[in-house]
């Protein structure tokens, strides 16, 4: 894969988080929320910089698996949580984080490895200096040995 479109496909992890946390706290539906990113966040450019283009064809894998599969996605993803942290007490881009990581674990098109990898990468994205990253390590890794044990044999 070459260089650019492994750019593309992080990027389209990183703003499938960030609409699934749009959608979490807002009123806005999947195809509001999916349209605005696609028309005004991929490629878009700011004072801070430009934002790089985005896997379409990803992005709207992910957005959909995560919506469609909601349930089963947290559900797996409490049973990688500790007890005294349900899902709903997490902090919300973990939540969406979990979620988009799911979608594309239960979706088993790409290694788990990788998967777990650029959600880590994301997590790192949002949470610079916390422990978050290490902690969405963790959970994705118990989450992708329950979703795809197969991967671990």
């Amino acid at each position: 894969m070459t260089n650019d479109k492994r750019k593309m496909k992080s990027a389209a992890r990183l703003y499938a988080v960030q609409a699934l946390f749009q959608m979490e706290h807002s009123s806005l539906s999947i195809d509001r929320v999916r349209v605005e990113f696609e028309d005004h966040r991929f490629g878009a450019i700011y004072d801070e910089g430009e934002m790089i283009e985005g896997d379409i064809t990803l992005f709207r894998e992910i957005l959909d698996r995560a919506v469609d599969e909601q349930a089963r996605i947290d559900q797996l993803t409490h049973r990688a949580l500790v007890a005294k942290w349900p899902i709903d007490r997490i902090d919300p881009t973990l939540r969406a984080t979990f979620r988009a990581a799911g979608a594309e674990l239960t979706a088993a098109k790409a290694p788990p490895k990788v998967v777990i990898v650029e959600y880590v990468d994301v997590a790192k994205a949002f949470f610079p200096d916390g422990r978050e990253p290490k902690f969405v390590n963790a959970v994705l890794d118990h989450m992708a040995r329950e979703a795809r044990p197969e991967a671990f044999a």
